[in-house]
């Protein structure tokens, strides 16, 4: 193998594929980075059998030439090294060459370094994904649901199917779910070319973290494949493999309360910024609560009582309230992540009670649902 490329292309292609190495993994080959030459150009692939991300870069882009191949071919070389190498090379020319045995030759400038690489025939094969399965959406709109889902996964691995968020399709309809069983997250969308047959199925939150840094921040279409305990998704150069989750998911529609007692309306971004500075004494608290009461009028009080610290109390308008009295306690984190996802739109807030489960909602769109469980402070 020898080939001649521009750094800068590599250490793009190289930027998405350490996403998904790990120095923690059972299969020590697993922690290189594989590299494939053929004439069109060069594929890399990373993987820690959890994920797996292939990303290809072509010999020509736009006109210009990114790659010169001299002689095809493959090896495999440590991930961290080779991408702290190519991070550190003096210039923009950067020529590859494997020479007897594994041994790899990377050079450019006066800078020269040899590696020992490794067989890619050692190599784990990449499943076998059809797209019998299949659907798309564009990259922007795919970015918006893992940022309005993720974060309410479950850190815990007590119920490792909480880990994920739930992908669900009906009638058309793919609803994405994640819970911790004190807090929901729920975005509701309808992509185009739906498959025809319903599906469910878990992915880990991890995976759709690293999935999120890697997707453009555009319109670009994203094609998802569905197999048997592996998705996959697609871009235009780039393969992004996950493992799903096994077991089923709780049922959460019967969590979402179809009632309410008492209704807020309220600038997201003033309650957030209100629960924000509350919280700044309820830190120094295991629990992080924050109270919020709704009285007669259009005033709701937010406050927070550390004892060892001190107290904060702070009045902010809301644009209706309807219903009953209402004093209630909660996380600051939850609430304040919950609001981050809405994402500063006016919001409508709706409570069944002072210890029953209320759900937040952009006043003007039903997609995005926040559940949050109230903490009992007596």
């Amino acid at each position: 193998m020898k080939f001649e490329i521009n750094r800068d292309e590599l250490l793009d292609a190289l930027n998405d594929v350490m996403k998904a190495i790990s120095q923690k993994v059972a299969i020590p080959i697993l922690t290189g980075i594989k590299i494939d030459i053929e004439e069109k150009g060069m594929t890399l692939t990373g993987s820690d059998s959890d994920i797996t991300i292939r990303t290809f870069v072509p010999t020509e882009k736009d006109g210009e030439q990114n790659i010169k191949v001299v002689e095809k071919g493959s090896i495999v070389l440590q991930a961290r090294v080779f991408n702290e190498i190519i991070r550190k090379l003096p210039t923009n020319n950067v020529m590859i060459e494997t020479e007897t045995g594994l041994q790899t030759h990377i050079s450019s400038g006066k800078s020269e370094f040899k590696l020992i690489g490794s067989d890619p025939e050692d190599y784990p094969i990449l499943p076998d994904v059809k797209d019998d399965n299949s659907f798309s959406m564009p990259s922007d709109l795919m970015k918006s649901i893992i940022r309005e889902t993720v974060f309410a996964v479950s850190q815990q691995e007590t119920r490792p199917i909480l880990t994920g968020v739930h992908w669900e399709a009906k009638e058309g309809k793919l609803s994405c779910v994640a819970t911790d069983s004190h807090r929901l997250a729920r975005r509701l969308t309808s992509p185009d070319e739906m498959p025809l047959e319903p599906f469910s199925f878990v992915i880990p939150g991890k995976s759709l973290q690293e999935l999120n840094k890697i997707l453009p921040d555009n319109t670009e279409s994203v094609e998802i494949i569905i197999a048997d305990q592996q998705v996959l998704f697609k871009t235009r150069n780039v393969l992004f493999y996950s493992r799903l989750l096994e077991g089923n998911y709780p049922d959460t529609s019967r969590l979402i309360p179809d009632e309410s007692k008492t209704s807020v309306t309220v600038n997201g971004r003033s309650l957030l910024q209100s629960i924000d500075r509350a919280s700044l004494l309820a830190r120094e608290e295991r629990n992080n609560i924050v109270r919020f009461s709704a009285g007669e009028g259009k005033s709701i009080e937010i406050s927070s009582n550390s004892p060892e610290v001190g107290k904060v109390e702070e009045t902010i308008e809301a644009i209706t309230i309807t219903g009953e009295d209402l004093n209630i306690s909660f996380s600051a984190k939850y609430m304040m992540d919950a609001l981050r996802a809405i994402d500063g739109q006016d919001i409508t807030i709706q409570f069944t009670g002072a210890m029953r489960p209320f759900i937040l909602k952009s006043a003007n769109d039903d997609t995005i649902l926040q559940l949050i469980l109230p903490v009992r402070t007596y």
